[in-house]
């Protein structure tokens, strides 16, 4: 018991994190008459518990994301799949005496790539675009997170945030290229080692 109570309040604890995302747009001015819908992915990586004092910790993370938006028309679904690394650092904070804390802080996204794919009656096709390679899109946006952890023991814990971008995905938009932010609600599950 002594030896589980010390790893527990060790200052610096490394962990693993991976969840379900349920991403979507938050539409600009531009040329955005239509309606979108989520496009579940996935997120996973790296996180890094660096407690200051009781009760306040804070945690940077380095996370693979996949985010975007799905959208259905008269002529058939549009579907666009953007892959990131997201560089989150948060302030931890301990609600009482319960296992349940506040997570918030500023968000830096990295964009790798983009799929998109579009389907209808007589097929389907797809793009990949690997963001080097093109300038449609920022390489990097600035965005914010907020959420809760909740730690089932010393060292699994399960979460949901909100992430929201800050920055819009480019300048002026155009019907190829809407002009949006990227809003994302996600769960999952952690491990600290």
């Amino acid at each position: 018991m002594v030896a589980g109570a010390v790893h527990a309040q060790s200052p610096i604890r490394i962990g693993i994190k991976a969840g379900l995302n349920l991403p979507n747009i938050i539409k600009d001015n531009g040329n955005n008459n239509f309606s979108t819908k989520i496009n579940p992915g996935f997120n996973a990586g790296l996180t890094l518990d660096v407690n200051l004092i009781e009760g306040l910790a804070i945690t940077p993370e380095l996370l693979y994301s996949q985010k975007g938006y799905k959208l259905t028309s008269d002529v058939g679904e549009f579907t666009q799949t953007t892959n990131f690394i997201d560089i989150p650092v948060l302030a931890t904070i301990k609600l009482g005496a319960s296992p349940l804390h506040l997570v918030v802080g500023p968000e830096v996204s990295f964009l790798l790539s983009t799929k998109n794919k579009f389907q209808n009656g007589f097929g389907s096709a797809e793009e990949k675009i690997v963001e080097d390679d093109a300038d449609r899109f920022k390489k990097s946006l600035f965005g914010g997170v907020i959420g809760f952890r909740y730690d089932i023991n010393s060292n699994v814990d399960i979460h949901g945030r909100y992430a929201l971008d800050f920055q819009k995905n480019n300048q002026n938009g155009s019907t190829q290229t809407p002009e949006y932010k990227n809003q994302v609600f996600s769960v999952g599950f952690g491990y600290k080692f």
